[in-house]
């Protein structure tokens, strides 16, 4: 792969490092080719390897048709905050607020709907507004005054936090409409009835030919970004190695859809982070946008002085991290059926975990947003598959410290093999 200047936008676009070794001598590109294939690769083995590993220790318990729903229900919230935070670390920055956004957030929509009666649509479209203005706010302060996003967003989780508490008055607020209470924890309805499994027993049809149709246009989207690839003369993977991992995909979407299926059909949160991921999948590999974030977090010199107005970028990014936290805040005191003062503790430090653990770059400009779902969905196997064996907080906050520390040490490790100037 060449190192020349109408290379960088290309990598620039996918994560990569683009930038010439220094002297202007062009590294050779088969390395960095194959640690690129490890990062991205490595992420679903080792979720797979997480998966049996709980499965033979729970004695299968952890596949169970309900204990599937349970994950995906549980850690809703926290994948549509980690498809926010992988943008925003790509971008070179982080956001500490998040948990408290999604506290002061879901605080809103109480007030509204609970204490005003508001129509639940509107009120929802306000919450998300909101959320959207406290990302401005935030997105302001590091975009055009300069003031570091640590530092920003460390003030922001005090202050909403104390908001949060405000608006509260420092109890719970609910119930809430039972459409959002549906949004959180409902499944759609057996459209088309039930077919009969064999030995699984019945399951729903309208859930298992969604599944059929996710896994069609996964295939058919694999096909083509190879094609598009091929014609630009870019290196593919071996035919072989391509049909493996769309079977492999193909099977494990599969085997989940005939378990949720088996269960309550699917969960509406997961249609929702299903077309979340596909239109942020989109925009991050397909767009204009996309590639100015990943220009900005690979190297913002070099993205000022090509024309990407990278302000305006990383401030686009914090109002979509308040619209998607205000998201998540209602999903997650719909859930509960109550806003709490209390409400996103700690969801912060699980969006970034989920974000690095998913392959994330700590220096930014590398990271894909179906990474940062599958490291969250690596959290939440880990937190449901010790609870089913009984093991106490401590350990499972061990666990998740060592599986963290291990996925920034990988990160750290491929890029001194890939020659990263930086860590020389």
């Amino acid at each position: 792969m060449s190192r020349t200047a109408p290379a960088k936008t290309g990598a620039a676009a996918t994560g990569k490092d683009a930038v010439a070794e220094p002297g202007g001598a062009a590294a050779p590109a088969a390395r960095p080719r194959l640690t690129v294939n490890v990062r991205q690769s490595g992420i679903y083995i080792a979720f797979a390897l997480i998966v049996v590993l709980f499965a033979v220790l729970t004695g299968g318990d952890l596949l169970q048709p309900q204990n599937i729903s349970n994950i995906i229900v549980q850690n809703s919230y926290i994948l549509i905050l980690a498809i926010g935070m992988i943008l925003i670390i790509i971008s070179g920055h982080i956001d500490l607020s998040v948990g408290s956004l999604v506290g002061v957030t879901g605080a809103i929509a109480a007030w509204l709907m609970v204490s005003h009666d508001v129509a639940w649509p509107v009120a929802l479209l306000l919450t998300l507004v909101a959320g959207a203005a406290i990302g401005a706010w935030q997105g302001y302060w590091t975009a055009f005054f300069g003031i570091p996003s640590f530092i920003v967003t460390l003030a922001g989780m005090l202050l909403f936090r104390a908001l949060t508490m405000t608006v509260l008055g420092n109890q719970g607020l609910g119930p809430f409409p039972d459409q959002v209470r549906t949004l959180s924890n409902g499944f759609t309805s057996g459209y088309l009835g039930n077919v009969g499994l064999g030995p699984l027993g019945g399951a729903d049809l309208f859930s298992l030919l969604v599944g059929i149709a996710v896994v069609a246009g996964l295939a058919v989207s694999r096909w083509r970004t190879r094609a598009t690839r091929l014609g630009y003369g870019q290196t593919v993977d071996p035919v072989p190695v391509f049909l493996l991992k769309i079977v492999a995909a193909g099977a494990l979407i599969m085997a989940v859809t005939v378990q949720l299926a088996r269960f309550h059909n699917l969960p509406w949160v997961l249609v929702l982070l299903a077309v979340l991921v596909l239109a942020y999948s989109l925009l991050t590999a397909r767009s204009v946008f996309g590639r100015h974030v990943y220009a900005v977090g690979g190297n913002l010199q070099a993205a000022v002085l090509s024309g990407v107005r990278a302000k305006s970028v990383v401030f686009w990014l914090f109002v979509n991290m308040g619209v998607l936290s205000a998201l998540a805040g209602i999903i997650f005191a719909g859930r509960l059926n109550q806003a709490g003062p209390t409400a996103g503790n700690t969801f912060e430090l699980d969006a970034i975990a989920a974000a690095f653990i998913g392959g994330a770059a700590v220096q930014g400009g590398v990271g894909k947003v179906v990474g940062a779902i599958t490291g969250g969905l690596i959290m939440g196997v880990i937190n449901n598959g010790m609870s089913l064996m009984g093991a106490p907080s401590e350990r499972v906050m061990l666990v998740k410290g060592l599986v963290l520390l291990a996925a920034v040490a990988f990160d750290v490790w491929t890029k001194r093999r890939a020659g990263s100037p930086l860590l020389r």
